[in-house]
């Protein structure tokens, strides 16, 4: 298992134009990657510094000033200090022909010039960046045991339920009302997974607002876990947002937090805990 890839965009030394550098940094993300973008008039101390900060796989370096032969071997040169050579080094920008071998031969993994695709780019980097496999002990670390169902949102139980239990053969194992939620829920299994039917009882509530905005369909997975609150306090360290500061009380009791989907990849993600004797409010 490998982390996502991390693309630092550096521009480097006084050059003050950054056009090609945010179309680069647009068209990575497109690519599904993570760009970190530094701003202008970055020293190189400052580029790798930032670089080892972020766990980045890869620095792109843009230069437009034309001191690329005294800038890019100069953030090789602190990665190599800093031991953290496996980063890639690539670089662009108007950058002689003539200047490309020495470049290459001082580290940098590939120069590209202007005509270059955001595709091409992308392609070399997926192709040559360490990928840092995550260790058992963060393997360990992670919060999440098991899917413990997925929320679907619907707009009638009555109309819909028959597809579950009728032509896929599944059964209901629970039904209530979450009134603080405005759902009425019906959960159905299948082996070791669940459904959850979410049928909204108030017009006004977020289920509702969300069928408004989205229509009917998959509203959220939720994670089993053993602690909600290392869960919780996990992602917020991660820089996730958590929509339940503190864990409240779901459909059969357990304790509930969800977190933004804008920082889980746009799935609502929802973390859930049996209630246990005792247990935290």
């Amino acid at each position: 298992m490998s982390q996502p890839i991390r693309v630092l965009i550096a521009k480097a030394g006084l050059d003050g134009h950054d056009r090609g550098a945010l179309v680069i940094a647009q068209g990575l993300r497109d690519q599904g990657m993570e760009v970190i973008y530094t701003g202008l008039r970055q020293t190189p101390e400052q580029i790798v510094t930032t670089a080892i900060q972020e766990d980045v796989a890869c620095i792109g370096l843009s230069s437009l000033s034309g001191a690329h032969l005294e800038l890019f071997p100069e953030v090789i040169r602190l990665l190599k200090e800093q031991q953290a050579d496996d980063i890639l080094v690539i670089g662009g920008g108007v950058i002689p022909e003539s200047d490309v071998a020495i470049l290459e031969a001082e580290g940098v993994a590939k120069v590209f010039t202007p005509g270059t695709t955001i595709e091409e780019v992308a392609e070399f980097i997926r192709a040559n960046v360490h990928l840092r496999a995550l260790d058992e002990s963060a393997l360990a670390a992670s919060p999440a045991r098991t899917i413990d169902h997925v929320g679907v949102a619907v707009k009638s139980i009555a109309e819909v339920l028959p597809f579950y239990t009728r032509q896929l053969g599944l059964s209901v194992t629970h039904e209530e009302v979450v009134a603080d939620q405005g759902v009425r829920v019906v959960f159905v299994s299948a082996a070791n997974a669940n459904i959850e039917l979410l049928e909204p009882v108030d017009e006004t509530g977020t289920m509702a607002k969300f069928i408004a905005k989205h229509g009917p369909g998959v509203h959220h997975v939720a994670y089993a876990v053993d602690d909600i609150h290392q869960a919780i306090a996990q992602a917020k360290a991660a820089g996730m947002r958590v929509l339940d500061e503190s864990p409240r009380r779901g459909a059969h009791g357990k304790w509930v937090a969800f977190l933004h989907p804008k920082d889980t990849f746009g799935v609502l993600t929802e973390f859930c805990q049996q209630p246990q004797a005792g247990d935290r409010e």
